[in-house]
């Protein structure tokens, strides 16, 4: 099937070798010694990038520099959302201030979605599992496009900029970078190119390296941002910097979407639901019979489970190797291997859902700006 990915649809088999030459972004290669020690690195999950050397020299120099994500809140959190948190947190633990935008207004333009309903969603099923996966309050703003600020300089001048980046784009630069655009979009893609610059505005942190980690579907939000930036004269902006990483398979392939409860494992399963999803749903690379598998072997590379494990839920990478070479000349077969991927995952989840609850307290504090 061919693809389509775009920053609102992802569908087909992901060309990832395609996408890379299309946008025009960079393999990641040689990374200093504390990437090794996340496997989303280590891994090369995180696979690509924009400019990181920039983020790269602030941390090498002790220089400030900001990591700046958004939520879409919409739907339950899932283990492919837990893979953009992991690297927030990560950033945070390497110096970074972070930045998180609660993109209601974006929900409220492409989903339909009330504003009371984007901020229940957004403080119970993001906030608090970003804050049991272990993000901190110290450097950090959450904030709500609908209401950025309560300080009317801060706010004033996030919203000042939107309009302000508007001067600097065409309509056909929209249609060039999203095919399809609507009035809603555009104000979406506007507000999203604000949240992406606005740290570097006086009354935040003024100019400083920004890095953007996304799935490469939301690249045209950068491409567009960093050729909008360039054209503005006052504020001079320093260009953003960006990470790419893989998208988190959904059980039966695809892209994992928060619209389809088949598709994703949720923070918030229990041990039963995990092992019905994944004996039910998960797409298997092993052969269609236990003879075939056993001469034969199976696919890692397309197996469900084993990505699962790869990305998130094996952090042993000689335990993740031997199960690939085992998988791959037949000793080890589906069902054990779906198994095994169940525990872990049941076994992460566990602590996970305690330190849940503990989370639900302190969401009131990660507010406050």
């Amino acid at each position: 099937m061919s693809q389509k990915v775009t920053p609102w649809e992802v569908e087909g088999d992901v060309n990832y070798e395609k996408l890379v030459k299309e946008f025009g972004i960079s393999l990641l290669k040689e990374l200093p010694e504390e990437f090794n020690k996340e496997l989303l690195f280590r891994r090369k999950i995180v696979f690509a990038h924009r400019d990181i050397q920039r983020i790269l020299e602030a941390k090498k120099n002790k220089k400030p520099f900001v990591m700046m994500t958004g939520l879409m809140p919409t739907g339950r959190f899932h283990i492919g959302h837990a893979l953009i948190a992991k690297q927030m947190i990560f950033w945070q633990n390497l110096g970074a201030k972070i930045y998180i935008a609660v993109a209601d207004i974006e929900a409220y333009h492409q989903r339909n979605q009330s504003f009371e309903d984007s901020k229940r969603i957004a403080l119970h099923e993001y906030i608090k599992n970003y804050i049991a996966l272990g993000l901190k309050k110290k450097n950090l703003e959450i904030y709500f496009q609908s209401e950025r600020d309560t300080n009317a300089k801060r706010s004033n001048a996030y919203y000042r900029l939107q309009n302000l980046l508007a001067k600097h784009v065409t309509f056909n630069e929209f249609k060039g970078a999203y095919g399809e655009i609507t009035p809603g979009k555009m104000l979406s893609s506007l507000l999203q190119a604000s949240d992406m610059l606005h740290p570097q505005l006086k009354e935040f942190e003024g100019p400083l390296p920004i890095v953007v980690p996304v799935g490469i579907d939301q690249d045209p939000h950068l491409r567009l941002t960093r050729d909008i930036s360039k054209r503005v004269k006052e504020p001079k902006f320093i260009q953003l910097s960006s990470t790419y990483n893989l998208f988190m398979p959904g059980l039966s392939g695809g892209k994992m979407s928060s619209s389809d409860p088949t598709s994703f494992i949720a923070m918030t399963d229990s041990p039963e639901e995990v092992a019905n999803k994944i004996n039910k749903y998960a797409f298997s690379g092993g052969q269609e019979t236990l003879e075939l598998h056993r001469k034969k072997g199976g696919n890692p590379d397309v197996d469900v489970s084993f990505q699962y494990l790869k990305m998130m839920f094996e952090e042993d990478d000689k335990k993740l190797a031997k199960i690939e070479e085992d998988y791959i000349k037949g000793k080890l077969t589906t069902g054990e291997l779906k198994k095994y991927t169940i525990e872990k995952i049941n076994t992460f989840l566990k602590k996970h859902q305690e330190a849940r609850k503990k989370a639900e307290k302190e969401i009131p504090k990660f507010l406050k700006n």
